[in-house]
């Protein structure tokens, strides 16, 4: 695996400012995967862990208006986005200090002898335990929220793994940099700084998965790359757990009675949802049922003004944006597909939002349209217009899993009456979050978030945002009559820890 340079590259311009790194070896990686290994004791302490990832965030927070300048030169995100996903980053960090200090996530449960049981009940106790080093890999959109800090990396901490992550090659000065935080606020509680390691280099990020004394990975990209990694963890000897987020095209469906309610508001809605980020969020709608019909007439008319006076932006590098153009060419391209707004080149280095329309009909069965329902990343939705409740229940038959299903409703759909709760099971086999009268974009940190969905959404059942993504790096363990004095604190009878617990049947706080 030869090494190369790795540049920080601006996209508002496709220039190279600066070399940053150079590719990882197959003997880096190593190295890197073996100090992770070499921290997990240190880390395996909660009070240590916990005060470690407060200690990140606050870091992170002071160090703002460094680590905003650098992503918004390798992202062009701007300044107030990137503001707020670096406050959510320490939010999320601060939040799974909480987790661990509270315990409940170790999932402590036992049973006592019981000879009356049929079949007799032996003193069982289990809890979860760390699976040991994860692989992280870093997307290109969110360089805070969904990179070397963010959600899989603060989660695994937490959980306690060490962590090496595969930097996104769109912002390889900002991982350099958060990575540095991140280590000097291990160093400051005794932990080795391999607990967190970065490598460059898509050879690197092969390597990363198909090592030995690496238990788990993270994704967050296209569905090509992260179905090769998703293989590559399950060729291995030991196949490993893969939690990846491919793809979604988070499918939305607005009733005939709500657009009659609210046409203009629906439609000015999904502008600013289709739209936010340049269209560069996982939880874009890129497809949306529609009603044929006036107030459907509407909708799509309130959708053209506000998509019109949307500006052209700059897409994360010139590679997203060359396919964003050749995937919306090769979608308007096809028959009975229009473009009241057409989405395209801006300038030389930007693209103009737009959408599509299409009769729904033409998505009912197998054929060239089926590529309106595979996600096209950028800022780009198609609206299908369907003639009646049939023809729309036909589509959302055939769309793959997704992130999310939106439905919009009238108030009495929404009270119980007609088929608000028919459409609701209907949406709700398709995707992880169903969200009725709002809209997908903006992904709460809450202990009731699931951030996941069917394949192709993601490739396990977990959530990748919320108390609930430390779960993908733990397993249980059960221990069977066990001498108190060989059992680990967590599961024995005086609770040392303080811990809740499930107690021969009772919720023990």
């Amino acid at each position: 695996m030869a090494a190369a340079p790795v540049w920080s590259v601006d996209p508002r311009t496709g220039k190279q400012r600066e070399q940053v790194a150079v590719e990882a070896t197959a003997e880096e990686v190593d190295a890197a995967v073996r100090a992770a290994r070499a921290a997990r004791a240190p880390l395996a302490d909660r009070t240590v862990r916990a005060a470690f990832l407060r200690t990140a965030a606050y870091r992170l927070a002071a160090a703002e208006d460094r680590l905003v300048e650098a992503a918004d030169a390798e992202s062009a995100l701007g300044p107030v986005r990137l503001t707020g996903e670096l406050a959510r980053t320490c939010y999320q960090l601060r939040a799974f200090a909480d987790i661990v200090e509270e315990g409940a996530f170790l999932d402590v449960v036992i049973d006592h002898p019981d000879d009356t049981a049929t079949p007799p009940v032996p003193d069982l106790r289990r809890h979860k335990v760390p699976l040991g080093v994860v692989a992280v890999y870093s997307a290109s959109n969110f360089p805070f929220a969904f990179s070397v800090a963010g959600g899989d990396t603060a989660s695994a901490l937490a959980a306690g793994c060490p962590v090496v992550v595969k930097a996104h090659p769109d912002h390889p000065a900002l991982s350099e940099l958060v990575a540095r935080v991140v280590r000097g606020a291990a160093a400051a509680h005794g932990i080795p700084g391999g607990v967190l390691g970065l490598v460059h280099g898509f050879d690197a990020g092969v390597e990363l998965v198909r090592h030995p004394l690496v238990s788990a990975a993270g994704f967050t990209g296209s569905v090509r790359g992260g179905r090769a990694l998703f293989d590559a963890a399950a060729a291995r000897p030991a196949p490993i757990p893969f939690h990846g987020e491919l793809g979604s095209l988070n499918p939305v469906l607005v009733t005939e009675a709500a657009a009659a309610e609210r046409a203009e508001a629906v439609g000015t809605g999904l502008a600013g949802s289709m739209t936010l980020g340049l269209g560069q969020f996982c939880v874009k709608p890129g497809l949306v049922l529609v009603p044929a019909g006036a107030a459907g007439d509407r909708l799509v008319k309130s959708l053209m003004d506000a998509v019109s006076d949307t500006a052209a932006g700059v897409l994360l590098d010139h590679r997203m944006r060359d396919h964003f153009l050749a995937g919306v060419a090769e979608r308007a391209a096809l028959p009975g597909v229009d473009s009241p707004v057409t989405p395209g080149a801006g300038s030389a280095h930007t693209v103009s939002p737009g959408f599509l329309t299409v009769p729904a009909a033409r998505l009912t069965g197998a054929g060239a349209h089926d590529l309106l329902l595979e996600e096209c990343f950028g800022p780009v939705t198609v609206v299908a217009r369907y003639a009646d409740e049939d023809e729309a229940t036909a589509v959302l038959a055939r769309l793959p899993g997704n992130l999310t299903a939106t439905v919009h409703l009238s108030a009495g759909e929404a009270a119980g009456e007609g088929r608000g709760a028919r459409l609701l099971a209907e949406l709700t086999p398709l995707a992880g979050r169903v969200v009725v009268d709002a809209w997908p974009t903006g992904v709460a940190v809450a202990p009731a978030q699931h951030h996941g969905g069917p394949y192709p959404a993601t490739t396990s059942t977990s959530t990748s945002v919320g108390a609930g993504a430390i779960e993908r790096w733990m397993r249980p363990v059960a221990y069977q009559n066990t001498p108190p004095a060989l059992l680990p604190p967590e599961l024995r009878d005086d609770n040392p820890l303080g811990l809740p617990r499930r107690c021969d049947g009772r919720l023990e706080r």
